[in-house]
């Protein structure tokens, strides 16, 4: 066990509020501990918004605890009206079934579900749930909890104030997962719910109904929700982009770039929260990016940091030298991984291999292919010097040709000082 894990939770801002300080601290230190997070299903990707809780539970387990990812697919058909105006679109049981096939495959790449002592638990709320009645659920859960604790609520009392109001649906989402807290105290012995600080509410209400129901003591812990300097919620890149953890949803050379793009007065937080590094290691990255901030090497960090436990360390390789490709970096040197990655995220066009056996004008090549609008253009931007091929710049009467091939298959166009192109040679 590693005695030291709430300490090290404190040091990296990540313990907001919590049933009894003390009394967790204690329980960490003495022994293994089962303990959970929810994920509701509400898409089919997780999000940024996510990241802490996934980082936290592998904290955990690396301490030798034994995490549990619970999936809402439940409370995933509600909606947790938790920081949120307005009612949420129900889900149908197909799209949760969508959802929840999405992100299994991210849990699992934060946590070990097949082996140790600490192996990781999966675990679907619709197992307990849906097989209570309406009676079940009233005598089981609603006679332990008054209506005044669920007005007392910060999220409920944020909703009735509003002009939309809360639903009795959402209303009753808070039972729902406190039920959940007991149910995995039950099957589990899980003594300890995490989530951010807008869980508050729903978590102290779960600890209590552990209490009356099963006269245990159980603890929650919060932490601050993930947000930037100045205040506003990390959920979008600078660029206004979503930053999702599936591939699918966002590449993860976008990913990559969302996080390169972070504020200096961002990057220890971000380092501390989102990364398994140690905060001496943290302290030594944001001490030699401050020396030299034009660096960039906070923002780089960061980035590598988490792209690799989101994608993968090889992903996140990948994504990096990408990212120095399109940013003045050596094209001579990269990789076949790298082009076919950058081939998602710049335009692409088709070059015929036989043509460049016998030469080509790249005027004519760069019409065709789109990154020039007519000819006229292309030369007076070749006689300007504004065309570079591989990281060379292009001289008038220079024509293209199989040599000009990287890995035998690629050639990338730069038009001034950013725009690129991605020829591939087939």
């Amino acid at each position: 066990m590693d005695p030291g894990l709430f300490d090290d939770l404190v040091a990296r801002g990540l313990v907001a509020d919590t049933t009894d300080r003390v009394a967790l601290r204690a329980r960490l230190g003495s022994g293994p501990i089962a303990l959970y997070c929810g994920f509701d299903p509400t898409a089919d990707s997780l999000h940024v918004g996510n990241l802490i809780g996934l980082v936290t539970l592998r904290r955990f387990q690396l301490a030798g605890h034994r995490p549990i990812a619970l999936a809402g697919g439940a409370t995933g058909m509600i909606g947790d009206p938790s920081g949120r105006s307005e009612e949420r679109n129900l889900l149908d049981d197909e799209r949760l079934a969508r959802n929840l096939e999405g992100i299994v495959p991210q849990l699992r790449q934060f946590l070990d579900f097949e082996t140790g002592p600490a192996q990781a638990r999966l675990v679907d709320n619709r197992s307990w749930t849906v097989a209570m009645s309406a009676i079940d659920f009233l005598r089981d859960v609603g006679k332990f909890v008054t209506v005044n604790q669920m007005l007392g609520k910060e999220s409920v009392r944020a909703r009735i104030a509003g002009t939309a109001g809360i639903s009795y649906t959402e209303f009753s989402y808070m039972l729902l997962q406190a039920n959940d807290f007991a149910e995995l105290y039950a099957l589990e012995g899980c003594e300890l719910q995490v989530g951010g600080s807008d869980q508050w509410g729903n978590i102290s209400l779960g600890v209590e109904l552990v209490r009356k129901r099963h006269g245990a003591a159980v603890h929650g812990l919060t932490w601050p929700l993930l947000t930037r300097a100045d205040g506003t919620k990390y959920g979008k890149s600078s660029s206004g982009e979503q930053l999702w953890l599936g591939a699918h949803r966002l590449s993860p050379y976008r990913f990559y770039q969302g996080w390169m793009h972070v504020e200096d007065a961002d990057v220890r937080r971000l380092l501390l929260q989102l990364t398994l590094l140690p905060v001496a290691e943290v302290d030594d990255v944001v001490e030699a990016h401050l020396a030299d901030p034009g660096r960039r090497i906070g923002q780089r960090r960061v980035a590598g940091e988490v792209t690799a436990l989101v994608h993968g360390a090889t992903v996140a390789s990948t994504a990096a030298a990408a990212s120095e490709v399109l940013f003045g970096g050596d094209v001579a040197q990269v990789d076949p991984e790298t082009l076919s990655m950058l081939a998602g995220e710049v335009p692409t066009a088709v070059v015929d291999r036989a043509a460049l056996d016998r030469g080509v004008d790249p005027v004519v090549l760069f019409v065709e292919a789109g990154a020039a609008a007519s000819k006229g253009e292309a030369r007076r931007l070749l006689d300007q010097r504004g065309w570079s091929v591989n990281g060379r710049r292009l001289e008038p009467g220079d024509a293209l040709g199989r040599s000009d091939l990287l890995h035998g298959r690629w050639i990338l166009v730069r038009r001034g000082r950013s725009a690129y192109t991605l020829l591939e040679a087939r």
